[in-house]
Parts: C-alpha cells; sequence; structure tokens
C-alpha cells in the first residue's frame, strides 16, 4: 500500500497523539498542548504519513541555528526561521501495527526534502543508543552523548548534513 506524504493539520492531533503514545514513555512524550503548539508553529516541516486514509507516522523538526537540539525546544514551540540552518527533529513515530515497513525511513526522506528546499545545512535529532544503527542507515552521523537530560535518559546527538 502507498504512502502519502501531507502537513499536519489540528484534526490530526488524536491520531498523532494516539502514535506519539505508543512510540514514547509518559516521561519522553510530548503533551498534547505541546503537540497543538508545534502543528501550529511548524507547518511546513510537521509530516505526516497516510495509508489507505489512516495516519500511520509523522515527523515533526523546528528550524534551529545550532547543531544539537536543546531540551527547551521540546516545551516551547516558536515559527521556523528561514535563516536557521538545521532542522531539528523533536518526534518520529510509527503506529506499531506498520513498524518495520520503511515508514519512518521514508518520514525521514521526506523531513530531508524540505530541508533541502528551505536551503538548510542539515538535519539533528537526539535519540536513544538502540536507535543510532536505524539513524545511520538511514545517513545520519553520531556525534556522542548528548547534553539533553530529557526524560532522564541518555541520548546521543545525530546529524545529517544535506
Amino acid at each position: 500500500m502507498s504512502l502519502i506524504f501531507q502537513l499536519a493539520r489540528p484534526a490530526d492531533l488524536p491520531g498523532i497523539m494516539r502514535i506519539e503514545h505508543a512510540g514514547f514513555t509518559p516521561a519522553e512524550a510530548a503533551t498534547e498542548t505541546s503537540m497543538a503548539a508545534r502543528i501550529a508553529a511548524y507547518p511546513e516541516t510537521f509530516i505526516t504519513g497516510w495509508q489507505g486514509g489512516r495516519l500511520v507516522g509523522y515527523v515533526v523538526g523546528p528550524a534551529i541555528t545550532q547543531r544539537h537540539l536543546t531540551d527547551d525546544l521540546f516545551e516551547t514551540a516558536h515559527p521556523n526561521s528561514p535563516s536557521a540552518p538545521y532542522l531539528a527533529i523533536l518526534s518520529l513515530a510509527v503506529a506499531p501495527t506498520v513498524r518495520g515497513q520503511g515508514i519512518g525511513s521514508a518520514l525521514l526522506a521526506q523531513l530531508a526534502a524540505v530541508g533541502r528546499r528551505q536551503h538548510r545545512v542539515g538535519v539533528t535529532l537526539t535519540c536513544l543508543a538502540a536507535l543510532v544503527p536505524f539513524y545511520q542507515r538511514n545517513g545520519f552521523v553520531s556525534d556522542g552523548q548528548s547534553a539533553s537530560v530529557h526524560a532522564g535518559e541518555v541520548w546521543y546527538d545525530m546529524v545529517q548534513l544535506l
């Protein structure tokens, strides 16, 4: 079944939150309020994936000025700056029933394409150690352990240059 990409809309919020809660621990997951703010603030860099009319995943990444994201990005949403060189992925999540089908990789590729069209330098994110190989397969390199203390976890900075 083909995957259709669309920009996130406020009406998508319930489905986005179901996927968010299935993909992240309660401490890691965004709140509904912060996710709604992301939809409003990042309209061109919040991408949803659909199969058969059903939301199956999403990726959201605001434009930032530094190579690595900072924890304050999880709390506050500001409109994307056209001159910021990086897109910072705050969430990449896929519905549990369709994991392993390449949807996460396809969403990453879509966000990278947006970054190229916007003349960004790269895409950056933090991830848990278990996900480092996934991101490496998708063209990211590890910059080592992150300064992030989000959710009390140990995170790793990953960057994909465009």
